[in-house]
């Protein structure tokens, strides 16, 4: 890389930001397979580092301990990963990571509460959405949706949409072109 080349020229090709649910991991693949890149996911390092599921971090570790991880794996994750990167739902609240993201390729795929029902069932397995689901999920929702905002270089809605149109939309929010 060369001295005038700039620091959005380096790392991933996509990232995407979002919430639990909004197919992150799915349209990441996708995303991966037609750009011919690598996908990877900072919850799948987490889980690979810990050996344990992010559900037992948060229940056994706490929040804080989770967070520290995540924050980690995202940086490891931009400055060694030139793929497509798929991010936890919760990375976006640090601010170094949303500091970390600036000038990167990153979508933001949004949706609504009744499609995160109908897609996770907001059940238990999600730590954050033990009690009253909907309302929490809201809740999250009203905290983070402008931190999304704040990062993101495009808005695409996965409402009613297949992963596969989803994937196209990212590419064409990003004007890429399949590999």
């Amino acid at each position: 890389m060369t001295a005038g080349e700039t620091a959005a020229a380096r790392g991933p090709r996509v990232v995407l930001v979002g919430p639990m649910g909004s197919g992150k991991s799915t349209v990441g693949a996708l995303l991966a397979d037609r750009l011919g890149v690598a996908y990877r996911d900072t919850d799948a390092d987490i889980v690979a580092a810990e050996g344990r599921a992010i559900a037992d971090l948060f229940l056994d570790e706490g929040e804080p301990y989770f967070r520290e991880r995540e924050r980690a794996a995202v940086r490891a994750a931009v400055a060694g990963h030139d793929g497509v990167l798929a991010l936890g739902g919760g990375a976006i609240l640090d601010e170094g990571t949303r500091a970390l993201l600036r000038g990167l390729p990153v979508v933001y795929l949004a949706m609504d509460v009744e499609e995160a029902v109908r897609r996770v069932g907001l059940n238990a397995a999600r730590p954050l959405l033990l009690v009253n689901p909907r309302k929490q999920w809201r809740e999250l929702m009203d905290a983070r949706r402008h931190l999304y905002e704040e990062v993101a270089r495009a808005v695409v809605a996965t409402d009613d949409r297949t992963p596969e149109e989803v994937a196209e939309a990212v590419l064409d929010a990003l004007e890429l072109k399949e590999a």
